[in-house]
């Protein structure tokens, strides 16, 4: 275990905030997680790969950074296998590792930033497809009982970019490995969502490799996503926000062009059109800005401040309530 004190965390969030952890402590292990929790509690804040946090102030206790490794099958037939990650795992990297394999299943979910750990944390999702979709367990730490726990599909309650973490069990467990369940031929190859069909045509692909749906999605995100180590963000700040039929409706008669999807409570679009069409895309005030490429993206052009940028949030909000009768909710964590 490594302890460093008044530690920066601007490298460790993708929005690249100059904000300080009181203690930085670093757990390569279960063990580690659970010999610390013995000792001192709960930390004030868990960090993955910091994808998914706005700091806005400096961290007053313990920043216990995850920073447990391992990729291992555990369990392979003729069809399927399972694949075990450890929490601090980069994300899109173990993506690339399982798809050199054969083995698909994540390749809708490439290129996403973070840490294997949070995954579940987010449910994360793009392109059709969301982590419980392959999701098979999770093993971690009980901050309230401190013990082990080992967790199945159904144990989770994942709803979109929601899980029991978000809920009852938010604030009361760490994460150290994920079990993710892949197929190793009869693949469910998903293409049909967004620029996916025509990305693959346009490379005359007709008949793809779960390793070309990859690299097609890849080629999507790159085409308007900012790259965090260039330019600091966090990928989708918003969540596409799911409405009741009758205002999507509504709005659909609008906007004839809106994107709209079913969803089990309703209907979910797309938050990036709305924030768009507000006039939002590409706006900046200093350096906190909205992206010029993707308007669901906030970034951070050097200098600015969690506050800055959460104050823009806070203003985009406001105004596409005004505009479109739609709460936008913010998909990373707020601290």
């Amino acid at each position: 275990m490594i302890v460093q004190i008044n530690q920066s965390l601007k490298k460790l969030n993708t929005f690249g905030i100059d904000q300080k952890a009181e203690r930085l402590i670093w757990a390569q292990s279960t063990d580690e997680v659970l010999d610390y929790i013995k000792h001192y509690d709960a930390p004030k804040l868990v960090l993955g790969g910091g994808s998914n946090i706005l700091l806005t102030k400096n961290i007053e206790g313990d920043v216990l950074k995850i920073d447990i490794h391992g990729r291992k099958v555990v369990y392979e037939d003729d069809d399927v296998v399972h694949v075990k990650l450890g929490a601090g795992e980069n994300w899109h990297e173990a993506v690339l590792w399982t798809l050199s394999r054969g083995w698909a299943g994540l390749e809708n979910l490439s290129l996403i930033p973070g840490n294997c750990g949070t995954a579940p944390v987010q449910n994360i999702g793009a392109y059709g497809v969301e982590l419980k979709d392959v999701f098979v367990s999770c093993e971690g730490i009980n901050l309230k009982d401190k013990t082990h726990f080992n967790l199945a599909l159904d144990d989770i309650k994942f709803g979109y970019r929601d899980s029991i973490f978000k809920g009852v069990w938010k604030n009361k467990a760490i994460i150290t490995w994920v079990t993710l369940k892949l197929t190793k031929r009869n693949h469910n190859l998903k293409v049909s969502y967004g620029a996916i069909q025509n990305e693959l045509t346009q490379a005359e692909i007709l008949e793809p490799t779960p390793k070309e749906i990859s690299n097609a999605i890849i080629s999507i995100r790159e085409s308007k996503l900012p790259d965090p180590a260039k330019l600091g963000n966090s990928g989708s700040f918003f969540k596409n926000p799911i409405v009741p039929a009758e205002l999507a409706e509504k709005l659909v008669g609008q906007y004839p062009d809106l994107p709209c999807y079913d969803a089990a409570d309703g209907k979910k679009i797309a938050a990036g059109w709305l924030i768009e069409k507000a006039g939002w895309k590409g706006h900046r005030e200093g350096d906190a800005g909205v992206h010029k490429k993707q308007a669901l993206v906030l970034v951070n052009y050097g200098k600015a401040t969690g506050t800055q940028l959460l104050t823009l949030s806070q203003k985009i909000i406001t105004d596409i309530q005004e505009k479109f009768e739609v709460l936008l909710e913010a998909e990373v964590n707020l601290l």
